[in-house]
């Protein structure tokens, strides 16, 4: 229905407590890191806001983080999915610590929400009151810096945008042109905390109203 939340399934939470020289530096990361963990989900915005919330609670940074083509209704395999993220940390607790908090992020905090009765609109309008260095990096902002990560298809996505912009005082400091991996579209919107917020409302509100009329009289 209308408004209710999509959760996020996580499909594959592994760790490496020692990685090999050579996966090191495939991944590229940098000397002194020698754990990783390894997730896998069904939706990728929500993974990516939740590896962004370890890097605020543990030792550890994203070394990784992809979404799968096509989407999770497309997935090559049962524990694909739509998305893989890898934390990377000094030692084996921090990247346990950094994952426990990535997945309690999407049981509680971040997911999609559906924009119609029949649940095939669905739509991402996360308010993150501080980035950690994952997204902060992704939107080129100062770490600390509030954000509206806003996601939805294409066409309600642009629309969705230019209502969150002219809403409130953000920037569009991330822009997810059409079609991305997932054939979605949106963008990262700075400002401070209440400006975010107000972008978040506006930009659910027009794709609500898109869905609804979705051809314009």
């Amino acid at each position: 229905m209308t408004g209710d939340p999509i959760r996020t399934h996580v499909l594959s939470v592994q760790y490496i407590p020692n990685v090999d020289e050579g996966l090191r530096r495939g991944l590229r990361i940098g000397a002194g890191v020698r754990s990783l963990g390894i997730l896998t989900t069904d939706s990728d915005d929500p993974s990516y806001a939740a590896l962004d919330e370890a890097t605020k609670k543990a030792d550890v940074r994203v070394a990784y983080a992809k979404s799968m083509y096509a989407g999770a209704g497309n997935a090559s395999m049962r524990l694909a999915g739509e998305f893989i993220g890898i934390l990377a940390g000094p030692d084996p607790e921090s990247v346990r610590s950094g994952m426990e908090a990535a997945v309690a992020y999407l049981e509680r905090d971040a997911c999609f929400y559906s924009a119609d009765e029949e649940d095939k609109v669905a739509y991402f309008a996360h308010c993150i009151a501080r980035t950690g260095s994952y997204l902060s990096q992704t939107a080129g902002v100062p770490k600390g810096t509030a954000l509206a990560y806003l996601i939805a298809p294409p066409s309600e996505a642009i629309c969705g945008l230019d209502a969150a912009l002219k809403a409130a005082e953000v920037t569009l400091s991330r822009f997810y042109g059409p079609p991305t991996e997932t054939n979605f579209a949106g963008g990262l919107l700075a400002g401070d905390q209440p400006a975010c917020q107000a972008a978040c409302d506006a930009f659910a509100a027009k794709v609500l109203e898109v869905s609804r009329q979705p051809i314009q009289e």
